[in-house]
């Protein structure tokens, strides 16, 4: 596949008017731009774009338009300030004024970012030009501050609107671009997968990251390679020089059983781990990412680029395209298809064709549709944004119309409901023979509540996480500076192979667990003492469907027990410190592991905040606060899982920390070394306060409840030293008499990250 980041026009669904000033190009004018080709992120750059008056001219009140996509975390641009960043200026060679309005969301989708330069008192004649400075620096701005992430073309639309009849119409053959690259090196990252069993091969990917997380080619190194195990086909030293920052060792195997680990040391002293790699029997663990879209829709870079990125830059095992269906034209769709076919490479990297089926909330909310081959129909929701009509009768305005339609379909479909700007209306309507599992984590935040509100209703649903992300980097979505507010989900498969069949076998088994972006190896086993009956299908839906009985059940399987109790054991293998694990039944929290007693604990205080406004696509809350610290000082800082790092979260000076941060669902917060005889915190926030005493604080952490959705503010002691990244421990759980008792794990890591298992969903009804 030829890899290239640029977007075909033809590809991007969009509103196109029906009506035009004539077909001649010459009526509506010409633009250029004047400006560097390429740019690296949150640099500061001048565009200059001149526009040129066509045949029929430009009338008083009639203007032009700058369009920009609405998936970018540039700078707003400003007509106010000349001395503050991403100033804007016009001038003009002809009479009368020209009146400037930016709108965040003045245009339609994708091109929602507007400028629009209103000529008034006066009419412009053909030949005379309007020059449009965008980052103006002639007094004192520093200029328009680029994105965080890579572009393969920026594009600037420019529109006119020369008889002023608010008919803003695209210059033909008009397109004005520049493509924004990486930054300087940051940190080096390596992934090996987290299961494979003795001699199956797998592979070591090794990327150079900038601040925001892009891959960069501006670290090239020397490595030098210590393994805890021997591994068959891994060289001593490796010459990190890939132009695309990124690289894959494969064809990597251990002979035996055992727990492997990597430590990389390149020749400027960076030290890179890997791993944790379990080598055992039994299904394999294979790592993906099923959600995101491109800018044939409403993000950026192309289709190619993405699935490039997810095989080669973020070491996925398995992926898929959404795009929003009311945005895709036929032509895409068409080409989608032909893709997924070209680079699914079955034992190697598994790719899904589908969509986002993206009804409203009131009729249902987003779902993924997966296809298990090409070639199927795609029902939208709507065609809100594709202009061709002529399959109107193919689509499915409401959740209900679409499971109709797709078990017309004879291509092999599952589904998940998601969380994003329209979240999934879990009380509408549930097919559970297509609908097999729900998102908890992505790029917009952690959703907890699209599980646990399912359970009084025994919906009998996977967990799984995504990016959602929108910036075309599957697999590591990093929330840059826009209103994502976390960074992408993975999702991992317990499967015996990495194939199409095998993925949807596993998302219908539910034999998988989401992590807000980490890869790490959990086990959690269900031993029933008096037995029971395991259903490979949801026995509610599909009361025929294959059994088997057992004494033991994992994570996802639907068991009827025998008996009345359950014993639960766990086993978490982590690239970070396991900060707790919260065992639960239904939603209640039935054990808590700690790898750390009273006595360990230390000079060292955890502040956590967390939380959203609502359900839906607002819930960013914004933390603002304070730590101000009496009778001691901070003697060191951490900031915790903080992604973006314009957004203050920092100590200042001996005695006080302030932030200033979002989440959205997601954990965010800092550790504090404390030193002094009888240091007490004060921490003040919009969202309430809470007086410290860490002398007197015991392993129970102190919870500022705050309102919102699961909005709070934690507080705790922790141990000094690092804590523990490996995990064991085994409990009873009781069964419910009636109704389903679900069996599932939240893992909470030091690093800020968290991991949801699917649910054991015993019952004995």
């Amino acid at each position: 596949m030829k890899m290239k980041s640029d977007v075909d026009p033809e590809m991007i669904g969009e509103s196109r008017l029906m009506t035009v000033p004539g077909t001649d190009p010459a009526l509506l004018g010409t633009a250029v731009m004047d400006g560097p080709a390429f740019v690296e992120v949150r640099s500061y750059q001048t565009f200059r774009i001149t526009y040129t008056v066509g045949k029929l001219g430009l009338d008083d009140t009639g203007a032009i338009r700058v369009a920009l996509r609405l998936i970018s975390d540039a700078g707003s641009l400003q007509t106010t300030d000349p001395t503050a960043a991403n100033y804007v200026s016009v001038r003009s060679s002809g009479d009368g004024q020209r009146i400037l309005k930016y709108d965040r969301n003045g245009g339609q989708r994708p091109w929602n970012e507007t400028l629009t330069i209103y000529q008034r008192g006066g009419y412009l004649k053909p030949g005379e030009t309007v020059e449009i400075i965008l980052g103006d620096t002639s007094q004192g701005s520093p200029g328009l501050l680029m994105s965080t992430f890579y572009e393969g073309a920026r594009v600037f639309r420019v529109l006119a609107d020369v008889q002023a009849t608010g008919n803003f119409i695209p210059l033909p053959d008009t397109r004005l671009e520049f493509t924004v690259g990486a930054g300087p090196l940051h940190r080096y990252l390596a992934v090996l997968p987290t299961r494979r069993r003795p001699g199956e091969t797998f592979l070591l990917g090794l990327k150079a990251e900038d601040l925001w997380g892009n891959p960069t080619a501006q670290g090239p190194t020397r490595f030098t390679v210590e393994s805890s195990m021997p591994v068959q086909g891994l060289p001593e030293v490796i010459d990190f020089a890939p132009e695309n920052g990124a690289l894959r060792i494969e064809g990597l195997s251990v002979a035996q059983e055992g727990l492997l680990t990597l430590t990389l040391t390149s020749d400027e002293g960076h030290v890179v781990e890997a791993g944790p790699l379990q080598l055992r029997a039994g299904p394999a663990h294979y790592w993906g990412d099923l959600h995101g879209q491109t800018g044939e829709t409403v993000g950026t870079n192309s289709i190619e680029h993405y699935f490039d990125f997810a095989r080669n830059k973020s070491f996925l095992d398995v992926t898929s395209h959404q795009a929003n269906d009311f945005q895709i034209k036929p032509v895409f769709w068409d080409k989608l298809n032909r893709l997924t076919a070209e680079v699914n490479e079955p034992g190697v990297f598994t790719v899904l064709p589908g969509y986002e089926w993206s009804g409203n909330t009131a009729v249902g909310g987003d779902h993924n549709v997966f296809y298990r081959d090409e070639g199927a129909s795609i029902y939208r929701c709507s065609h809100a944004l594709v202009s061709e009509t002529d399959d109107l009768d193919t689509d499915a305005h409401t959740l209900t119309d679409l499971y109709a339609k797709l078990h017309a379909e004879p291509v092999d479909t599952v589904m998940y409901a998601h969380v994003g700007g329209r979240y999934a209306n879990i009380f509408f309507d549930h097919d559970p023979t297509l609908e097999a599992a729900v998102e908890v984590h992505s790029a917009w935040g952690s959703f907890e509540w699209v599980l646990t509100d399912g359970f009084p209703i025994r919906r009998r649903v996977g967990v799984v996480a995504n990016s959602d992300g929108h910036k075309g980097r599957p697999g590591a979505s990093y929330p840059g500076a826009s209103f994502f507010g976390a960074y992408g989900g993975l999702t991992c498969f317990l499967m015996e192979e990495n194939t199409r069949e095998s993925v949807f076998e596993a998302i219908r088994r539910r034999h998988t667990y989401g992590t807000s972006g980490p890869r790490l190896a959990i086990d959690i086993t269900a031993t029933l003492p008096q037995g029971g009956t395991l259903h490979h299908r949801n026995p509610m839906a599909q009361p025929d469907c294959t059994t088997d009985e057992v004494d033991t059940c994992t994570m996802g399987d639907i068991v009827r027990s025998w008996g009345d109790t359950a014993h639960v054991s766990v086993a978490i293998e982590a690239p970070a410190g396991i900060e707790s694990i919260e065992l639960r039944s239904a939603t209640d929290v039935v054990h808590l592991w700690r790898g750390y007693g009273t006595k360990d604990l230390g000079r060292r205080l955890r502040l956590m905040w967390s939380g959203a406004e609502y359900r839906g696509r607002g819930r960013n809350t914004r933390w603002q606060g304070r730590v101000q610290v009496s009778g001691g000082r901070i003697n060191d800082f951490a900031a915790v899982n903080r992604l973006n790092p314009e957004q203050p979260l920092h100590q200042v000076g001996s005695n006080s920390a302030i932030f200033n941060t979002i989440t959205t669902g997601n954990r965010m917060g800092c550790d504090m070394w404390l030193t002094g005889e009888t240091p007490t915190l004060a921490v003040t926030t919009n969202h309430g306060d809470l007086a410290l005493d860490p002398a007197a604080m015991t392993l129970d952490p102190i919870v500022l409840e705050a309102g919102g959705l699961a909005r709070r503010l934690v507080a705790q002691r922790l141990p000094d030293a690092p804590l523990p990244r490996s995990a064991a421990f085994a409990t009873e759980v009781a069964i419910a008499a009636k109704g389903d008792t679900p069996v599932w794990l939240c893992v909470n890591l030091e690093d800020g990250n968290q991991a949801w298992t699917s649910p054991i969903y015993l019952f004995r009804d």
